[in-house]
């Protein structure tokens, strides 16, 4: 069998459990990718210059950071589902109401709300995901993580149809209106707001753009997720109007047995396991850290590294490659540099796609070594052929890939070296977006 029958027994019994955090990770992919293909009509719809509007990636990711980091509060699984249905909510609320943003500073604050709750979707997906399935978490943390992809893909493509060709604030345009345009789009589809000054575009005029219907499609399409967690807190009888259904989906003493067969444990020795991530940063108070050796510190330090580097590369390097494929030496034509960032993400989607697969034949530590020493080598290889337009797409592809896996990977290998307990590693990842950014 391609998995063993344990796996897929496991995998049955937590059906609903893991379904329900893969779909709030496809709402954390819808929102983190939208932003960059659509910011230029913000900017129409607002009337703001392009540094303004650039604000708003600045308060999406840090709040983002801020988000994981408070994600760690959530000690229970009431608590835990309760979050998770609060900011999957308010990600299609923040979708529904993006175009009823007309000034800058109100879209900066709704985007730092939609940051908020990535960055609690972020943490508590993981955190519960690895608890609900311990040693065996690796290929379906590779799964949750495939479902951010998914997202990130399924966004822009919503938005295409929806956006301006030229400029959609009609003042005097340009004959090269459209191409402007095109340019200043791809250079914005990561979170860069670099070299926007030589680029004036008219502030005031009639305002003539259709991306409203592309936030509102994403918001309906982003509802049967806050649902699905609904249905999963009125099965698990955390709905206090619907305390006489059905029994739980799962008793911690059957999911231990599942996850742990070595031993079987009651609910109160399974809350005290909970209690490295009961509050922010708690796996590092003064008593659970008496007797701990060198290397635990170390682990996470380097682990922490490694995330914050990798996740903020994966962040920053669609719109990087773009800006550097149509400055010297490259001069890539406008429309041929975009289709770098789509390469990039295509690949990352296919290489989370294909480490499922992979998590379970090999070990975490194999596949992260693989994956670190690929980035490495395909880094290495871009800068010796850094005039190669041939190579800039084929090394673009191979870094996705290589990015893919890496932050799952970690998650997984620290669980099985550490039992885990880092909880200050869940949001390691975050910073990288914004220091890399600056």
């Amino acid at each position: 069998m391609l998995l063993e029958e344990r796996i897929i027994t496991l995998f049955k019994r937590n059906l609903q459990h893991t379904l329900t955090y893969w779909s709030v990770f496809f709402s954390f992919g819808l929102c983190i990718a939208f932003l960059g293909p659509t910011i230029l009509d913000l900017r129409c719809q607002t009337q703001s210059t392009l540094q303004e509007i650039t604000w708003v990636f600045f308060s999406q990711q840090f709040c983002l950071l801020i988000g994981s980091s408070i994600g760690g509060i959530f000690k229970t699984l009431f608590c835990s589902l309760t979050g998770l249905f609060v900011s999957s909510l308010l990600i299609s609320v923040v979708f529904a109401i993006i175009p009823l943003c007309h000034n800058v500073l109100l879209l900066a604050v709704v985007m730092a709300v939609a940051g908020l709750a990535m960055g609690v979707i972020d943490t508590i997906a993981n955190i519960q995901l690895v608890k609900l399935y311990q040693k065996d978490s690796a290929i379906f943390l590779q799964a949750l993580h495939f479902f951010i992809g998914l997202g990130a893909l399924v966004s822009p493509l919503i938005a295409d149809p929806f956006l301006s060709e030229t400029n959609c604030l009609q003042g005097n345009n340009t004959s090269n209106a459209t191409e402007i345009m095109h340019h200043i789009r791809h250079t914005l589809v990561g979170p860069s707001a670099s070299n926007l000054s030589q680029y004036k575009l008219p502030m005031e005029g009639e305002v003539v753009t259709q991306v409203s219907y592309a936030f509102w499609i994403m918001a309906l399409i982003n509802l049967p997720v806050p649902i699905a967690v609904f249905l999963l807190m009125k099965r698990e009888r955390m709905v206090p109007c619907c305390r006489s259904s059905s029994p739980p989906l799962l008793t911690q003493d059957e999911m231990a047995m599942e996850t742990q067969s070595t031993d079987a444990q009651d609910p109160s020795s399974k809350d005290s396991d909970m209690e490295g991530h009961g509050s922010l940063f708690s796996c590092c108070r003064g008593e659970h850290l008496q007797g701990v050796p060198v290397s635990f510190f170390g682990i996470h330090i380097l682990g922490g590294l490694v995330l914050f580097m990798t996740d903020g590369i994966v962040g920053e390097y669609s719109g990087f490659v773009y800006s550097y494929a149509v400055a010297d030496p490259m001069k890539m034509a406008h429309k041929t540099a975009g289709y770098l960032a789509s390469v990039f993400w295509a690949a990352i989607t296919v290489g989370r796609l294909g480490a499922i697969l992979l998590s379970y034949r090999f070990k975490p530590a194999g596949l992260l070594l693989v994956n670190l020493s690929g980035v490495i080598v395909t880094v290495l290889l871009l800068l010796i052929f850094y005039k190669s337009t041939a190579f800039l797409f084929v090394g673009t592809w191979f870094l996705g890939m290589f990015l893919s896996s890496i932050f799952p990977c970690m998650l997984a290998y620290t669980e099985d070296i550490l039992e885990y307990q880092g909880c200050v590693l869940w949001c390691a990842g975050s910073p990288g977006h914004a220091h890399l950014h600056f």
